[in-house]
């Protein structure tokens, strides 16, 4: 895979100046830092029109117009979860299950284990985890009780760039950093790795535990999403199920969890911004309790970060074009 430019190895000093109207204020310990390598500059994953916009040449293209999308998003309403994803699994090429292990992906992944002993040969969708360093005890516990229950399917960790343990991710990047620029920990704990886990695995489509009920910008996705970016398409096949009906299932078919479900969490990420949520808050009301915001950054549009990562980058292309101009007109004068 080609390297990126040394001009996106960059230190915080310069995006702080940049972003000084957001909320909270840089360590300056992170002023040394180097950041990881940004293979492309979005920062997230937004609902597009098109598979073939902007897409990058490194994944697989599958293309659909935005006529087609609206046709297969009707055709799929009407569908049940476990058809939505045998249609996947038909339909699109390098397919992987994104997942931080919560019940609503837990749900797809027993489903996908049913759907692969109905036909013999059929092989299983590979899961795909963004482990962020900072993910609850339980969560590792579960990943592990997940390999046993589902032997058959391949678990691809990505961790942040550079760091495999949380004092590695402190010492490169700062200790608190979620707290001090919780944009820059987005990207370099959850984006940045997606990213590459895309890239190194030539992803063309990916499945998701998101749902409607879940609120937020959540309500309103259908069943089959595009990214505008990278063309990479986003399937969520529970996009309609309710969270009781969610967790229903998993006590039916007796699916592993997360045991912090049952001391009052219905939607767990990392320790630091994950809270236990009363009788009557929305599913996810206990994720980054406090704050204006609802998502970590790998559903989103660009953040401030990924702006700044992309305007370096212009301004780098812009002086090796000048500094070329001014060779060539050196050499004429000579």
């Amino acid at each position: 895979m080609e390297q990126p430019s040394s001009s996106l190895s960059l230190s915080l000093s310069s995006y702080t100046e940049l972003s000084s109207g957001s909320s909270g204020t840089a360590s300056p310990r992170l002023l040394s830092k180097v950041l990881p390598p940004a293979p492309d500059l979005e920062s997230g994953y937004a609902s597009a029109t098109s598979s073939t916009a902007g897409s990058s040449s490194e994944f697989p293209q599958v293309t659909l117009t935005e006529q087609h999308i609206k046709h297969l998003n009707r055709q799929l309403e009407m569908m049940t979860a476990m058809d939505r994803l045998r249609f996947a699994k038909i339909c699109f090429p390098n397919l992987y299950q994104s997942t931080a292990f919560g019940l609503t992906g837990l749900v797809s992944t027993d489903m996908l284990s049913k759907i692969e002993k109905e036909s013999t040969g059929s092989s299983p969708v590979d899961l795909i985890f963004l482990d962020t360093l900072y993910h609850f005890q339980e969560t590792y516990d579960l990943v592990e009780r997940v390999k046993e229950r589902y032997p058959n399917v391949r678990i691809h960790t990505y961790r942040p760039h550079d760091a495999s343990t949380t004092a590695e991710f402190e010492e490169r990047y700062s200790e608190r950093l979620y707290e001090t620029s919780s944009e820059l920990y987005d990207w370099v704990a959850k984006v940045e790795p997606q990213q590459r886990a895309y890239a190194e695995l030539n992803v063309a489509a990916v499945l998701t535990g998101r749902r409607r009920s879940q609120g937020g910008e959540r309500d309103r996705i259908g069943v089959l999403e595009v990214d505008g970016e990278t063309g990479v398409i986003k399937i969520n096949p529970l996009v309609d199920w309710s969270f009781s009906r969610v967790k229903a299932y998993i006590t039916e078919n007796k699916v592993p969890y997360n045991e912090l479900l049952d001391r009052g969490y219905k939607s767990v990420g990392d320790w630091h911004s994950t809270s236990p949520v009363s009788a009557g808050e929305d599913e996810r009301a206990g994720r980054w309790k406090g704050q204006a915001k609802s998502e970590c950054g790998i559903h989103n549009k660009k953040s401030r970060y990924a702006q700044y990562l992309q305007e370096v980058q212009r301004k780098s292309e812009e002086e090796q074009l000048t500094a070329a101009l001014e060779k060539v007109e050196r050499e004429r004068k000579m």
